[in-house]
């Protein structure tokens, strides 16, 4: 059953590192400011173990290891950029580290790498069970108790995204196909054999066990390659007919290729599919079935797109600090339109912030019919403000006469002219307005009721003041944050909720080195006659009394054995 963790230790004056730090070493351990001493304060005690107890129902085990100690080394694995090796030694013998995760004592034991890959599964498995991510959850949590303690407003947003390709190979359509029935034929290699085959299909069997799919295409002629895939279409309809009462394993991503990438006659004929009919959202990698496919101005990803939605406060005084903190990070496959983010992001910033949204900062990309009626709308009442919109500038600007609003004002941005459009009766299928006007070449152009607010949405943008306009590019500081250790755009993982799971201890780790920085900057301006924040004032004053208590009693020869450091 599952089992919290104590909140605090008892420390052994025999196996803290304190005992063996003497003066200045002993005093920048014990720092307040130390980013290990803050990590933990800051980010791993915060952690609600509840949230996970979940994974630890009866008859089901329980945690070997403490759960926070967990969240905090994922959390400074991709805040490092570590490998799990570099995670692991450091938790073994960097003094810093395990200060960091809440292990004070020498005594106190690490997770091992069998507890930590069995909790990143257990997360795994539990979302794609229930559709619940967890780990979400537990960022959302930390990071309300941040916003909370800092008191962070929010009442201003901004948005942006980012696309990060997949840790896999770029295959073409044959690889593809290669390569999904070579991992087929590895897991089923002993059944696969006692089936009744023909020796042309045990012949290609053998040749796609043997040789991988790039090397294939490197020897042979493009005429080739297409026999060769309607060759291998033919095995795969095959083996989906002789294992379809054994679905499991690699069957089903066997399966969904051979329907996206073939066509099967009424005369059981095996054709490719034109490769203009492939979707962009069929499975690019039998590796990782999750990835989708999307060129973004130029820019080829297979892989998946993140979301970032932050405050965006501004100081009434240019010197005094602010922090602005993530506050919520959504990850879903390339092919996600940035538009459909706005909406989710929104009300999952609204559950952790204490002042109502008043508005949002975003790009061209996240504007859409819906989501100006969703900000809209009574409750909510929020100002969405665009640094652009998608697609290029339209030739005429349109505008209602205040008089009339049947008449509708065309003006011609190329020679200035401006007319009154003529309006057209609609159709039986038709329930907006719709009007027109004659062009130069003598043809018809016409408008409805949407042309109308597109026009009059792009004129308020243009009236939208430079100041406003880099709080939204702002954002894209963040953004490159998140992305930092993935120079290329490409990270080391697969499949969505492994990218879930990079995102939200990454955008945990921005958060935290932002409440850093802003404690360091109000401590310097203490030191200026300013007045220190009342929760470090605390902080300070306890750490004071609790030092010169343990100097004295050691002076006085009444130390004790072990000493709670509860205060603390």
């Amino acid at each position: 059953m599952f089992k919290k963790s104590d909140s605090y230790q008892q420390l052994d004056i025999f196996s803290s590192p304190t005992e063996y730090f003497r003066d200045s070493k002993k005093k920048k351990y014990l720092k307040d400011d130390s980013w290990h001493n803050q990590f933990r304060n800051h980010v791993v005690m915060r952690v609600d173990e509840s949230i996970f107890s979940v994974l630890y129902t009866e008859g089901n085990g329980a945690p070997n290891a403490s759960i926070r100690v967990l969240v905090g080394m994922m959390i400074l694995k991709e805040g490092q950029g570590w490998s799990d090796e570099q995670l692991f030694e450091n938790c073994q013998y960097n003094l810093l580290t395990r200060s960091a995760l809440g292990l004070m004592s020498l005594e106190d034991a690490e997770p091992v790498p069998s507890t930590y890959y069995l909790f990143r599964r257990k997360l795994v498995e539990y979302a794609r069970e229930h559709g619940e991510d967890l780990f979400k959850k537990c960022q959302a949590q930390i990071t309300r108790d941040q916003v909370l303690e800092f008191e962070v407003s929010g009442k201003q947003v901004r948005m942006d995204s980012k696309l990060i390709g997949s840790n896999i190979a770029w295959y073409s359509r044959y690889e593809l196909i290669h390569e999904t029935l070579r991992l087929f034929i590895a897991e089923r290699e002993e059944h696969i054999f006692k089936k009744s085959l023909s020796k042309e299909m045990f012949s290609l069997i053998e040749s796609i066990r043997d040789e991988k799919g790039n090397k294939v295409v490197y020897r042979s002629t493009k005429a080739e390659i297409d026999a060769r895939f309607v060759e291998l279409g033919m095995l795969m309809y095959r083996f989906i007919e002789l294992f379809k009462r054994y679905d499991y394993g690699m069957y089903g991503t066997l399966k969904t290729v051979f329907e996206q990438q073939y066509s099967v006659s009424s005369e059981k004929i095996i054709l490719p599919i034109e490769n203009e009919k492939v979707s962009a959202q069929s499975i690019q990698s039998p590796h990782d079935t999750d990835c989708h496919y999307r060129n973004k101005d130029g820019n080829k990803v297979k892989g998946y797109s993140v979301n970032v939605t932050e405050t965006c406060d501004q100081s009434p005084e240019e010197e005094t600090p602010v922090l602005n903190l993530i506050t919520d990070t959504e990850v879903n496959v390339v092919s996600t339109p940035d538009n459909s983010f706005l909406e989710p992001a929104l009300e999952h910033t609204q559950e952790i912030i204490p002042d109502k949204i008043e508005k949002v900062y975003a790009d061209g990309a996240y504007h859409s019919e819906h989501n100006q009626e969703y900000c809209q709308e009574s409750d909510k009442e929020i100002d969405l403000v665009l640094t652009a919109m998608q697609g290029a500038e339209p030739r005429y600007e349109l505008s209602l006469d205040e008089q009339d609003e049947n008449n509708m004002i065309v003006t011609d941005k190329k020679t200035g002219i401006t007319v009154q459009a003529q309006q057209v009766k609609p159709r039986k299928d038709q329930t907006q307005k719709k009007w027109r006007i004659k062009t130069e070449k003598g043809d018809y152009r016409y408008f409805d009721q949407d042309s109308l607010r597109a026009s009059a949405l792009r004129q308020k943008l243009r009236k939208i003041p430079i100041e406003e306009t880099n709080i939204r590019n702002n954002v894209e500081a963040s953004i490159f944050q998140l992305g930092y250790h993935y120079s290329n755009d490409k990270s080391r993982y697969r499949t969505l909720i492994k990218h879930k799971l990079w995102a939200y201890s990454r955008s945990l780790w921005i958060n935290f080195v932002r409440i850093v920085r802003y404690i360091t900057q109000i401590c310097q301006r203490a030191l200026f006659g300013q007045k220190l924040p009342q929760y470090i004032a605390n902080l300070r004053f306890n750490m004071y009394i609790i030092v010169n208590i343990f100097l004295v009693n050691k002076r006085n020869h009444i130390f004790p054995a072990k000493l709670r450091f509860s205060a603390i």
